[in-house]
């Protein structure tokens, strides 16, 4: 059994905040923030009372609503040491291999850069739980803006160690296009087809895609999988380092 349950709130345009919820102890946290208001309606028609927010990165869609929801709940706030300087209202500056303690429940901290240079990512392990900001997506990864393609693949391969039952809560419903790149670069993926389809009925209906599990993306995303002979092979990247497949496949991902 989860130790933490998992409310998603859709909110701007294609943004997810979460809020974490330790049954036992009433503490909740709100997983990147993006706005104020939407959150603490949500929070108070579940009758949970918002403790913390944990920020993966910097970015405005992240932490738009820190200080909103701090001045409403005189809550903590938790973000990356390596940005702290970026993070409104900070409390708590962690950094990777950290533990930090939400109720019964606890995160470790897993330093990703790449998509910032200071992004981190929040896994429950007892939760099953990954919370990655916009370091990793379903079927998809974050774009570059701060770091280098041999950093975001080193941060990729750090998550994907993690077990296939982790479910993935990143910040974005992208997949819907992010399947329609994949399939362009690892075309003879079966399953990748498959889940596709899944996604396009899932769209269709109006339901979420997120989260995912990382079992599956690991089957399944291209930027999961640049270590993969079949993929190299189809980017005609024989024998190349896995950092310059994927800096392929991120390349032909920003143009598509």
């Amino acid at each position: 059994m989860h130790k933490l349950e998992v409310h998603q709130i859709p909110v701007l345009n294609d943004n997810y905040v979460y809020l974490a919820h330790c049954p036992t102890t009433g503490d909740t946290a709100v997983i990147d923030p993006a706005v104020a208001g939407p959150v603490l309606a949500e929070a108070k028609r579940l009758g949970w009372r918002i403790t913390h927010i944990l920020n993966t990165h910097h970015h405005g869609d992240h932490v738009g609503g820190n200080l909103g929801i701090k001045a409403a709940t005189g809550c903590t706030i938790v973000g990356p040491k390596a940005d702290a300087g970026r993070i409104p209202g900070i409390d708590v500056e962690v950094d990777d291999g950290d533990h930090y303690s939400l109720g019964d429940a606890t995160a470790q901290v897993f330093f990703v850069p790449g998509h910032t240079r200071g992004h981190i990512a929040y896994w429950f392990a007892d939760s099953a739980a990954l919370f990655c900001g916009d370091t990793l997506f379903a079927l998809g990864c974050g774009r570059l803006f701060e770091g280098s393609p041999q950093q975001m693949w080193s941060s990729l391969s750090k998550l994907r160690r993690l077990p296939d039952d982790t479910r993935v809560f990143c910040a974005h419903e992208y997949t819907q296009a992010n399947a329609r790149f994949a399939v362009t670069v690892d075309p003879a993926n079966q399953a990748l087809h498959d889940r596709s389809a899944a996604i396009d009925a899932a769209r269709a209906q109006g339901k979420p895609t997120v989260p995912s599990l990382l079992g599956e993306e690991k089957a399944t995303n291209p930027f999961l999988r640049a270590d993969e002979r079949s993929l190299a092979d189809g980017l005609g990247l024989t024998n190349a380092a896995p950092e310059i497949v994927f800096a392929e496949v991120r390349k032909r991902k920003d143009s598509f």
